[in-house]
């Protein structure tokens, strides 16, 4: 802070303003003169103040080139001001001279951060003194956002720095104001510091393309080369805030998104897309705001949110493992490559952004995460869920003679007769075993084996090895319930598959193609992933039983199990050895193809999960709202109230979300009514949303075009006033006939 003595009475001041220019010639610097102060009558005696500019500061810096700056100071306060040295003389009344010296105590601080002073920044600060305020010009105008070889991007008016802080403070910011105002390269330059500072690990870009009509297909040249016009603005601020060589592989990689609003809304699905909700999957179109579906943690979560989008084009994306669901091209997928493996992180992508990248080399590029153990409502079942799956495996469940159990292990009878009450597992022959009711035949009378009325009760009674399901009750219920039945299978079943220098995975076979679907839910539902392939009959050589040739009368399903770290998948003593030996790896799920099917009504889904995924068919894991993001809408005054919603309910964890537009110059068609003008209205007092409002005084333009704005805005205000009030229509009435 530079020195200034005390207010100097001055009796016998010059009384004219050519004795103090003369003055300030005499003394080798240019200068325009206080107002006159005689020191005679009323008027109060003039003073004089010094200011001491530090050593370290320059006085061709601090008065511009040819004494600009100074003359500029000169024509907008009411003092003299004399420069010898490094010292500033003010003369005039003690509230001038205050305002004067205040003025150069920021000028010389400004200096102080290594800004360069310029006309504009010296008006600026005159400005911000005018209109009073707790924050120092100084601070405002060195509040440094980014910087860029040697350009540093920071507000230039107090409501600037309001608008930048605001951002920082609230996780969603309006900026509304007349062009020029900076709304949009402001936003532009937090998203990139955020991105730089690793605060979100993307940016969206997005405006409204109202010039077309929202339908570009018609235009000439590729889809970029349609929408590039529209978004020009958005391309320019970003080139000057990010290395231009490196904003085409940010783009490739998803970090940079930049698109018209009107493929921003589009990530949806078909009606009939099956999401998971805790009583098992549901078509999409059946939901309805509050409803509960399965997030990636396997846990319930509400739905916000259900948004139709209209007639698209979808793709079907399959998995390695056979698993597929559909989706639109601007639908999100949260995926992981080889690089993001390393590095511990995650990308959210499109999936067009994916088309034709799916592999490098042999290996698959982009790895999808899985579901957590998926919980459903507990349900209450007649039977032992772990005694189900051996008898689904190796038992006769004909009914027509008492229930059998096939085995060669001794330890799964045993470990069967405990988990049935008031039944002996009886050794018959050879691996064969009778599931015995020691209370059957009390006092002469026949009572039936509860294993057999349970299987009637189940519907399984009759079924046979190709025919063989698990009952509705089992599938859908707690992971305990569902760990068992497929434990059971296992064992019965099904064994580990070891290899020399691999981790083990688990085999499973069943001729029903309705039992493979089942396990193949039961394993997925509990974080797992199967492959599945069919061995068929037809031209196999037959085996051999008791020395005898036997046929292959049924087509096998042989499954490929990977199931997650923790998940036992034996009890079988034996088995479960070989498979703790080798350990059974980590379960993956690759996007394998994407292929366009056609167009089908769509429509997408809003949920409150943190991280904002959901279970679609097939257990895949995916989502459509914005996490980690830092998104900014241009010209917003341009979008309808729905596309308002649509875009503020895009909002993800860890996102923020800036809109900027003047209300003044509303594009939109046929009247309707901008989005921009009455969402201050629809969220005011939710807290976390904040309106920064920017004025011609913002205008960081040339000096016209502030002028320009004012006198619209006069223009406007002076039409209304004389515009006559219309009554407004009486409902209900019509305009009389005339004639016949």
């Amino acid at each position: 802070m530079p020195d200034s003595s005390p207010n100097v009475p001055v009796p016998g001041a010059p009384t004219s303003r050519e004795a103090s220019a003369q003055a300030a010639a005499a003394d080798g610097h240019a200068g325009t003169p206080a107002p006159s102060t005689s020191g005679f009558g009323d008027a109060p005696a003039a003073v004089r103040t010094t200011i001491t500019v530090p050593d370290s500061i320059s006085m061709v810096a601090l008065l511009g080139s040819g004494d600009e700056l100074l003359r500029l100071v000169e024509n907008e306060v009411d003092t003299d001001v004399h420069v010898r040295g490094n010292e500033i003389a003010v003369t005039g009344q003690p509230a001038d001279n205050a305002f004067a010296v205040a003025v150069f105590d920021e000028l010389i601080a400004l200096l102080g951060t290594g800004q360069v002073l310029r006309p504009d920044s010296v008006r600026r600060v005159i400005g911000m003194l005018r209109a009073g305020g707790s924050e120092r010009p100084a601070d405002v105008l060195s509040l440094d956002i980014i910087s860029r070889r040697g350009r540093t991007i920071r507000p230039k008016t107090l409501n600037q720095k309001r608008y930048v802080d605001a951002i920082d403070a609230h996780t969603v910011v309006f900026g509304i104001g007349p062009a020029g105002t900076g709304k949009t390269y402001l936003a532009m330059a937090k998203a990139v510091q955020a991105l730089q500072t690793k605060q979100v690990n993307r940016i969206i870009l997005t405006r409204p393309a109202v010039e077309a009509g929202e339908r570009l297909g018609y235009l000439p040249g590729t889809l970029s080369e349609k929408i590039d016009p529209y978004l020009r603005p958005l391309y320019d601020a970003l080139h000057d805030m990010v290395d231009p060589e490196s904003i085409p592989r940010l783009m490739q990689s998803g970090t940079i998104e930049v698109a018209p609003l009107a493929y921003m809304r589009g990530r949806a699905q078909p009606y009939d897309a099956k999401v998971l909700t805790p009583d098992g999957f549901m078509p999409m179109g059946r939901l309805q705001v509050g409803d509960l579906v399965i997030g990636s943690d396997g846990t319930p979560t509400p739905v916000l949110g259900v948004y139709p989008q209209g007639r698209k084009e979808v793709y079907r994306v399959a998995t390695q493992d056979g698993a597929w669901t559909v989706a639109c091209g601007e639908h999100l997928w949260t995926v992981t490559t080889p690089e993001d493996r390393r590095r511990g992180k995650t990308r959210t992508l499109e999936t067009q952004e994916m088309v034709g990248r799916l592999r490098r080399g042999s290996i698959h590029r982009y790895e999808l995460p899985l579901v957590d153990a998926v919980h459903f409502e507990p349900r209450e079942i007649p039977l032992d869920p772990y005694a189900l799956g051996l008898l689904l495996g190796d038992g006769c469940l004909t009914t027509s003679t008492t229930p059998a159990f096939a085995t060669a292990d001794p330890e799964l009878a045993v470990a069967l007769e405990a988990a049935l009450d008031g039944i002996e597992v009886r050794h018959k022959s050879g691996y064969d075993h009778v599931l015995y009711h020691v209370a059957g035949g009390r006092g002469g009378l026949r009572v039936a084996n509860p294993v057999t009325a349970v299987l009637r009760r189940l519907e399984l009674a009759g079924t046979t090895s190709a025919t063989k399901f698990v009952p509705e009750d089992y599938l859908h219920n707690s992971v305990a319930v569902r760990t068992a039945v497929l434990q059971g299978l296992l064992d019965s079943d099904g064994g580990p598959v070891a290899q020399q220098g691999r981790t083990c995975r688990v085999q499973y076979s069943t001729t029903s193609p309705h039992l493979k679907d089942d396990v193949t839910f039961l394993v997925r539902s509990l974080g797992g992933v199967v492959y599945s392939r069919l061995r068929e009959s037809a031209g196999r050589p037959p085996g051999r039983a008791a020395g005898r040739p036997v046929e292959y009368r049924e087509d096998a399903y042989i499954l490929d199990i990977r199931l997650p770290e923790g998940l036992e998948p034996f009890r079988l003593e034996r088995k479960r050895r070989v498979y703790e030996a080798a350990g059974g790896g980590r379960p993956m799920r690759f996007i394998d193809s994407i292929e366009p099917v056609g167009e089908q009504e769509t429509l997408c889904i809003q949920v409150a999960a943190e991280d904002s995924l959901y279970v679609t068919d097939a257990f895949l894991v995916t989502h459509n709202t914005l996490n980690d993001a830092f998104v900014i809408l241009d010209e917003a005054q341009n979008t309808t109230a729905e596309q308002m919603k649509m875009f503020l309910t895009r909002l993800g964890f860890g996102s923020k979300i800036v809109v900027t537009g003047d209300v003044t110059q509303v594009d939109l068609p046929g009247g309707a009514q901008s989005g921009l003008r009455i969402v201050r209205e629809i969220l005011d007092g939710i807290e976390d949303v904040h309106f920064a409002n920017l004025t011609s005084s913002d205008v960081v333009r040339h000096r016209l075009v502030g002028d320009i704005v004012d006198a619209y805005e006069r223009w406007d205000n002076s039409q209304r006033q004389d515009r006559p009030a219309t009554p407004p229509p009486v409902r209900g009435s019509r305009p009389r006939r005339q004639g016949g």
